[in-house]
């Protein structure tokens, strides 16, 4: 009887449509007229975003545009331009009033770019959108033996392989030690890495900044160990750490050699005030022989053992002890964490305090194929057109000056401005011409616009002919009047040698240093600088802010800029000075 049933339904439901249809129940399709063409074709870009940051380390990358075009009629066409270079049209389309599109342009080169839709309608109505985005350069490590680092920008990944972390828990981000992001702790919340990188080292050290929290009252913060039943076995890997000691908290390396393991405990002396909210740098180095701990760049604890063994070691564990080593309740770290990097080599403390001291810059510029501020990621304003020497730098390439080029850097994008400063630099110094700008930021001098030479604010360090050599001064404005730091003879070099040199100064409320080689060539007393009205540093001439006295364009040789918030000592200099040797 169901098949019956089913039968007889599907024979009646057929003679009801045929009667509606035959009755014109349902209208016949007829045409409407589209109406007038009123708006302007809407585009939106769904990636990248506006500001993205392409990261690979190929010299050419590949990004997938995606973005979507619609008009209130009909799309006549749409072009898709970088640069302001047509990389691809349309204009056919299945749907006339949608268009959504992936685009994969394979031809991005470092630095910054544009990316720009034009749609166009039939009644010739327009709109253009465009977002920026820039690849980043490929990274090179800035340090010998360097196999590891995490910057923590926005993101848990490692640079020199470029791959993510596993993340377990929520850890976050806060603010890094030079204006970026660090990584922000959380219960439960750590990152592993496979030991890939270790694989056959005998020697391995790291470098780390720390805004110590001891929310837990001890942690786990860099560990490399085995997993194990009782998740203590420590005759294997390391493991750097924390304790309370009171209400300190206390830094220990612990060390296997393969049948046991080595402490590094150097008691008070490596005791830390929690919850400052003052950043505290940490490393230790490991040799075949020896083990060291260092607090700010200082030697907390330094002895003796037989050299680590890797054995079953096969996670890299970051701020926590878990998962293979938990068994004293080391667990995860609330504290934040910045600048993590690791060698596969023993670092010396003269390494590990040019490392702490580099991490401290405001401001860097290395020239490697881009005019970037490292720090901040602002690209500086190039005029005229300065090139690079490429692979001839004191380290990667190096910026190649012109005829009436330079480049400058708003004030507000940048961080070089304090009551005490430093810089340091290297030059390969073209003579030509006599004399020239290098580093200027000071105030416009309104009365004087073809000739500028307002030097009561602000500074001014800069060379001129004196004979056969080359002499280099500093100018620093103190509001009211200007000081001089000229030190004569002291200060001359000889031009066109085809050798690179360091120089420095450093500046506070009491007196200005400049250095030449390592050498200070002049000291002097004065009452602090003025920063008033300076809005514009200027890179490798005087323009536009101090041009009175012809200190325009060098065509020399730069590399390696860094700008700090502290005068940077001798001992400083003398660092600075000898990693670019």
């Amino acid at each position: 009887m169901k098949v019956v049933y089913n039968k007889l339904f599907i024979f009646a439901l057929a003679l009801l449509v045929f009667n509606a249809c035959d009755q014109k129940y349902i209208d016949d399709i007829s045409k409407v007229e589209p109406g007038p063409d009123e708006s302007d074709p809407q585009i939106t870009v769904n990636f990248p975003p506006d500001g993205y940051e392409l990261q690979t380390n190929a010299e050419l990358a590949s990004i997938e545009f995606d973005f979507e075009v619609r008009d209130d009629i009909e799309i006549g066409s749409v072009t898709l331009e970088v640069d302001g270079s047509e990389i691809a049209s349309f204009s056919e389309f299945k749907d006339y009033r949608v268009f959504l599109k992936k685009y994969t342009f394979e031809e991005v080169t470092t630095g910054s770019h544009v990316f720009t839709v034009t749609a166009t309608d039939l009644e010739g109505r327009s709109s253009t959108v465009s977002v920026t985005f820039k690849k980043a350069p490929p990274y090179v490590p800035e340090y010998e033996g360097e196999i590891f680092y995490m910057p923590f920008n926005n993101e848990f990944r490692e640079m020199n392989s470029l791959d993510l972390a596993t993340v377990q828990g929520n850890p976050g981000f806060d603010d890094g030690i030079q204006g970026g992001t660090a990584y922000a702790g959380a219960t439960d919340a750590y990152l592993t890495f496979p030991t890939t990188i270790l694989e056959g080292s005998t020697e391995v050290s790291a470098s780390m900044w720390m805004k110590v929290d001891d929310s837990a009252d001890r942690a786990g913060i860099l560990v490399v160990a085995p997993p194990a039943g009782n998740n203590n076995d420590r005759t294997k890997g390391f493991r750097f750490f924390r304790e309370a000691a009171g209400n300190m908290q206390r830094f220990k390396l612990n060390v296997g050699t393969g049948d046991s393991d080595t402490w590094f405990d150097g008691g008070a002396a490596a005791d830390v005030t929690p919850n400052t909210g003052e950043w505290v740098h940490f490393a230790f180095s490991i040799s075949e022989t020896e083990a060291a701990v260092y607090i700010n760049g200082e030697v907390v604890k330094q002895g003796a053992f037989d050299g680590i063994d890797w054995t079953g070691c096969d996670l890299i564990s970051i701020m926590s002890g878990a998962p293979n080593w938990t068994g004293w309740n080391h667990l995860s770290d609330l504290s934040l964490l910045d600048e993590l990097r690791i060698f596969n080599k023993a670092l010396t403390q003269e390494e590990i305090q040019t490392i702490m001291l580099k991490e401290q810059s405001t401001f860097y510029m290395d020239f490697n194929g881009d005019y970037q501020d490292v720090i901040s990621g602002t690209d500086a304003t190039v005029v005229g057109d300065p090139s690079f020497e490429y692979g001839a730098g004191v380290s990667g390439d190096a910026y190649k000056g012109a005829e009436n080029a330079y480049l400058t850097f708003s004030a507000d994008d940048i961080d070089v401005q304090a009551d005490a400063f430093g810089a340091s630099f290297w030059l390969n110094i073209n003579g030509v011409p006599d004399r020239a700008g290098i580093l200027v930021m000071g105030p416009e001098d309104a009365a004087n616009p073809d000739a500028q030479n307002d030097r009561t604010r602000g500074f001014r360090f800069f060379r001129e002919a004196a004979g056969d050599m080359q002499r280099f001064k500093l100018n620093v404005g103190t509001g009211d009047s200007d000081s001089w730091f000229d030190g004569g003879e002291a200060a001359d070099v000889a031009p066109n040698t085809g050798e690179w040199v360091h120089f420095a100064f450093a500046i506070d409320n009491t007196e200005a240093r400049v250095y030449i080689n390592g050498v200070e060539v002049k000291q002097g007393a004065f009452d602090g600088i003025d920063w008033t009205g300076c809005d514009l540093l200027s890179i490798m001439s005087g323009a536009p802010r101090f041009t009175g006295w012809g200190h325009l364009s060098d065509q020399s040789l730069m590399d390696e800029l860094y700008f700090f918030d502290k005068a940077i000592s001798a001992e400083e200099v003398t660092l600075l000075m000898n990693d670019g040797l």
